[in-house]
C-alpha cells in the first residue's frame, strides 16, 4: 500500500514537472509576445518530452578534473531530496501519505537538505565558476532559511499544531466565511514574505544568483551534461511546485475551498489545491518574466536586515495577541 501511495504521487508529479516547464515556457513567451513551444505535438504540449528524450540520448561527460563520485551523485541528491518533501503533503482530508505529528518540521528538515546537492555539485566540478556558484548557494539558502524558519513559527503558533493536514483544518473559516490564515491581518505579511522567500530558496528568479549567466557561465551546472543535467532541471522545477503547495497548504487553506460555503464543497479538495499550486506558479513566472536579477550584496541585505527582523517582530505581535485573546493572560 505504501509503495502504491509513493508512485501514486511520484509518477503524476513526475508528469506534472514536465507540463509545469511548458507553462512556464508558454507564459515567458506571452510576457515577451511571442509563441512560446508549438511545433512538437498539439500546441507543443510534447516539447518537454521531446527535451527530456535529447538529454536522455545525450552523451554523459565528467570532466578529468572532477571528483567522480560526488560529481554524480550530486544531481541525484537535489532530485530525489525534491521528491521526498511531497509525503506529508495533504491533498485531501485523510489523503496524505504520512500523516505525521511533525510534518513541517519534516518539510523544513529535507529542503535544507537540497543545498547539498548544489554545494557538492559545486565543489566536486573542481571548477572555479561552479565553486563560486556553491558557495552563493549555501549562504543564499541559509539566509532565507531563517527568515522561513520565524514565518513558520507564527503559522504554527495559530494553528497550534505541526501536522500539515491539522493547519489546513485550522484555516476553516477563518476570517468570517473566508478558508485561510491569508485573511488574517496578522499573517498577510507573512505570507507575502514567505512567498519571496520561496522564490529566493528555491534560486527562482530575481533570486537565480547561484545561475546568473551573465557572471557565472551557468552556475554549478557549468560542467553537467545529458541526464544529470536533466535531474538538476527536474528537482528546480518539483521544488518550486513544492513551495507553491506549501504557500497553498500553509496560508490558502490547501484542500479547502477559498469560502466556507456549502456548495464549494462539492468539488474535490485536491482539485482546490491542484487550482491553488498552480495559481502560484503562474505569480512564480510571471515574476521570473518580468523582475530583473537583484545584485547580490541586494539578496544578502533583504534577508538579513528586512526579512529577519520583520518576521521576528511578527512572532512577538502574533504570540502576544495569542496568549491575550485565546489563552487569557
Amino acid at each position: 500500500a505504501t509503495i502504491a501511495g509513493i508512485l501514486l504521487i511520484a509518477l503524476p508529479l513526475m508528469l506534472a514537472v514536465a507540463m509545469i516547464i511548458y507553462v512556464d515556457r508558454k507564459v515567458w513567451a506571452a510576457m515577451a509576445l511571442r509563441r512560446g513551444p508549438n511545433v512538437v505535438g498539439p500546441w507543443g504540449l510534447l516539447q518537454s518530452f521531446a527535451d527530456g528524450l535529447k538529454v536522455f540520448l545525450q552523451e554523459t561527460i565528467i570532466p578529468s578534473a572532477a571528483n567522480k563520485g560526488l560529481f554524480l551523485i550530486a544531481p541525484i541528491i537535489t532530485f530525489t531530496v525534491a521528491l521526498l518533501a511531497w509525503a506529508v503533503i495533504p491533498f485531501n482530508s485523510g489523503a496524505v501519505l504520512a500523516d505525521i505529528n511533525v510534518g513541517l518540521l519534516y518539510v523544513l528538515a529535507i529542503s535544507s537538505l537540497g543545498v547539498y546537492g548544489v554545494v557538492i555539485a559545486g565543489w566536486s566540478s573542481n571548477s572555479k565558476y561552479p565553486f563560486f556558484s556553491a558557495m552563493r548557494a549555501s549562504a543564499q539558502m541559509i539566509s532565507y532559511e531563517v527568515s522561513i524558519g520565524f514565518i513558520l513559527i507564527c503559522v504554527v503558533l495559530w494553528a497550534g499544531s505541526f501536522n500539515l493536514r491539522e493547519i489546513v483544518e485550522a484555516q476553516r473559516a477563518h476570517v468570517s466565511i473566508i478558508n485561510g490564515f491569508v485573511a488574517n491581518p496578522l499573517l498577510f505579511p507573512m505570507w507575502v514574505m514567505f512567498l519571496i522567500s520561496g522564490m529566493a530558496e528555491t534560486a527562482r528568479a530575481p533570486f537565480d544568483l547561484t545561475e546568473a549567466e551573465s557572471e557565472l557561465v551557468a552556475g554549478y551546472q557549468t560542467e553537467y551534461s545529458s541526464m544529470s543535467f536533466a535531474l538538476y532541471w527536474l528537482g528546480e522545477y518539483a521544488n518550486v511546485l513544492l513551495m507553491c503547495a506549501l504557500n497553498a497548504v500553509l496560508f490558502w487553506g490547501g484542500y479547502l475551498p477559498p469560502l466556507d460555503i456549502p456548495v464549494l464543497y462539492l468539488v474535490p479538495g485536491w482539485l482546490w489545491l491542484f487550482a491553488k499550486i498552480f495559481f502560484f506558479f503562474f505569480i512564480f513566472s510571471w515574476v521570473k518574466a518580468t523582475v530583473p536579477r537583484y545584485r547580490y550584496d541586494q539578496l544578502m541585505r533583504l534577508g538579513w536586515k528586512v526579512f529577519l527582523p520583520v518576521s521576528l517582530l511578527f512572532v512577538v505581535l502574533v504570540s502576544g495577541y495569542l496568549m491575550f485573546t485565546r489563552y487569557g493572560a
